[in-house]
């Protein structure tokens, strides 16, 4: 498969640790849990991926309710999900009255697939000019579709504990040799800060629970010698710049069960 190709679709899709600490499953037992977001909650770029949606077993969400037994699982994360999505057809599926709702979502609507093609494959400056463009739109659009989001899970789940969850930084900086330059990668990590620094101001205003992931994945960053999340993939390309499975269960497994602990 070309380079092309690879890129072509990124754009369109938008050793494990046994010791991680969880809930009981009997204080599980009667939780209705539902997982809403994008590829960071599906489970894009671990393996196993299925369906249309590129559904997990390694995801975060998949595996807290292997190790917890919640009483329901409803699995709605769905890879290239935007914020409109989640209100179109991720909530109105949602159960009734759940009792944990997690989430990743908005860095589709800033363009997170285009930052990365237009980094991948011109200069510096064109790079940074794409990230700043992104950090226009998580400034003045992007709190609105998060509020309207927000309110559609609080009216559909009223007593539902949220748990909002961060996106890392995709780059390891330490490194010296990496697919992209020094330059690319700061500008990179400094629109996931800003992205990042926005979800966390309007959950906290809704009073959910922002579940930060970026200290767990610090030095595992792309270019990293251990890193929890992919570069520039082949096969399959969607896992391009997405958590591999060390990603999803030592990065995003812990944040979320200290959320919910």
């Amino acid at each position: 498969m070309s380079r092309a190709t690879v890129l072509a679709c990124l754009v369109s899709s938008s050793v494990l640790a046994l010791t991680v600490a969880a809930a009981s499953p009997a204080q599980a037992a009667g939780v209705d849990y539902v997982a809403l977001g994008d590829s960071y909650s599906s489970g894009v770029g671990a393996p196993g991926q299925s369906g249309l949606c590129l559904r997990s077993n390694y995801s975060y969400a998949a595996q807290w309710a292997t190790r917890n037994s919640p009483a329901t699982f409803q699995f709605l994360a769905c890879s290239g999900a935007e914020t409109d999505d989640v209100l179109d057809s991720q909530v109105p599926a949602m159960k009734s009255g759940a009792d944990l709702v997690s989430i990743t979502i908005g860095g589709n609507d800033a363009g997170f697939a285009p930052t990365v093609l237009t980094c991948l494959t011109s200069s510096d400056a064109t790079c940074t000019a794409k990230v700043n463009e992104g950090k226009a739109y998580v400034a003045n659009t992007l709190p609105g579709k998060l509020n309207a989001t927000y309110t559609a899970i609080r009216n559909k789940a009223p007593g539902a504990k949220v748990v909002v969850l961060s996106y890392p930084n995709i780059f390891d900086t330490s490194a010296a040799l990496c697919e992209m330059s020094m330059t690319k990668r700061k500008a990179i990590n400094s629109g996931a800060q800003t992205l990042d620094d926005m979800i966390k101001a309007r959950a906290t205003a809704f009073g959910f629970t922002f579940a930060d992931v970026r200290g767990n994945f610090t030095g595992h960053g792309v270019c990293a010698a251990r890193p929890y999340l992919n570069g520039l993939t082949i096969i399959p390309p969607q896992n391009s710049y997405h958590p591999n499975a060390n990603g999803y269960t030592l990065g995003y497994l812990p944040a979320l069960t200290s959320a919910v602990s």
